[in-house]
């Protein structure tokens, strides 16, 4: 059979693609949507991290198609630096260094030397990460300990003070370790990220399905206080099961307030397993640190109702295909999968290695605590219950 031969993509459709990337579609639905192999798309996108290139720009102080034109027609008409200068309002220095690069008033053409300019004008920066090798260094210690971009960035910027010389921006760093052709940070330590991607994706990209269970008797997350919403007051959770092969699972806990994360060993997913260990953790914690549950509609809360009666908390729900209305909980099983990957089989790990993992989580500082740690918020809460 014939191969295919291989057709450029255009500028029109890079750009589409860029588009479609970035509002979460998958690499087979652009390569179907542009005519395209899965494999093609996936080289583009690759070539920087999943990251989208800055559009190039003309510098406004640069000689235009039109200028070039003009520059071209006074050659031909014999004209003099000066008078050409004139007439176009530059300086004569500018229309002779025009000339000298492009061939010279013998061989001057302004569609051929418009391309050239526009060829010579890349000129990429240098990376910050690469000018200041302390830096770099610093950056990748920190990622070895697990620590996020983020975290990275703001233990900087406080440990430097007013010194913006050793700050460096969590985009930074992502561009850096996503775009190897920076050279300032190994591509090996993108498996010390909390979700080892080789390529960015879209905050809009999810391979969630619609095949959770119906469940009777809930009570929708519309109906949760005001209080919980905006995150003023300790004691409301949100839950969902981290799931590993050979069927196993582990039951994930997020404060709101506080982001202290809880994991809990499961034996199954079937909804007393789920239940019981449930009601058996909430008895660990003091009554004013747990007033509510957030969950999605799986079918391991069916009996959401025994949990309700047996601990006095209420179990909320999140609308269908609605992930995000539990935030913390998703983001946090995201930070998991750094501990637990994809394919893990979760049943071979006791409680005491899930209590191990969980302190780790909660000694790492978080921005939005303005960097201070989920075990530290919580031991205060829990400092004004007693």
């Amino acid at each position: 059979m014939a191969r295919r031969p291989r057709r450029p993509i255009t500028e029109g459709q890079m750009s589409l693609l860029w588009d479609l990337w970035q509002k979460g579609e998958s690499l087979h639905q652009i390569a179907r949507l542009l005519d395209r192999r899965h494999s093609s798309i996936r080289r583009v996108l690759a070539q920087t991290g999943g990251i989208r290139p800055v559009p190039r720009h003309r510098s406004t102080r640069a000689l235009t198609l039109a200028e070039r034109e003009e520059i071209s027609r006074s050659v031909a008409l014999g004209h003099s630096l000066r008078t050409m200068a004139s007439q176009l309002h530059r300086s004569p220095s500018t229309i002779s260094r025009e000339l000298q690069r492009n061939g010279g008033r013998d061989s001057y053409r302004a569609n051929q030397a418009d391309q050239q300019a526009w060829e010579r004008a890349r000129r990429p920066k240098v990376c910050k990460l690469k000018k200041h090798r302390v830096l770099s260094k610093v950056v990748a210690a920190k990622f070895q300990r697990r620590w996020s971009p983020v975290q990275i960035a703001g233990w900087l910027k406080q440990r430097a003070d007013d010194d913006e010389e050793h700050w460096v921006s969590h985009e930074t760093i992502y561009r850096t370790l996503f775009i190897q052709a920076r050279g300032a940070l190994k591509k090996e330590l993108q498996a010390h990220l909390r979700r080892t991607r080789t390529m960015r994706h879209s905050r809009h990209h999810t391979q969630k399905t619609p095949n959770h269970g119906q469940l009777t008797g809930m009570v929708s997350i519309r109906e949760r206080p005001a209080e919980v919403e905006d995150r003023a007051v300790p004691g409301h959770w949100e839950g969902d099961l981290l799931m590993g092969s050979h069927n196993s699972q582990i039951a994930t806990l997020v404060e709101r307030y506080t982001r202290l994360v809880m994991l809990v060993r499961v034996e199954s997913r079937d909804t007393q397993t789920v239940i019981d260990g449930l009601i058996k953790h909430a008895h660990k914690l003091p009554r004013e640190l747990y007033k509510s549950l957030t969950w999605d509609r799986g079918k391991e809360m069916a009996d959401h109702q025994r949990f309700t009666l047996a601990t006095d908390i209420q179990v909320y729900f999140c609308d269908p295909q609605h992930p995000w209305q539990r935030g913390s909980n998703e983001n946090t099983n995201g930070l998991l999968r750094q501990y637990f990957p994809k394919g893990t089989d979760l049943s071979v790990y006791s409680q005491a290695k899930l209590d191990a993992v969980a302190r780790e989580l909660n000694e790492r500082p978080r921005q939005t605590l303005n960097f201070e740690t989920p075990a530290e918020r919580f031991q205060r809460c829990v400092a004004l219950t007693d």
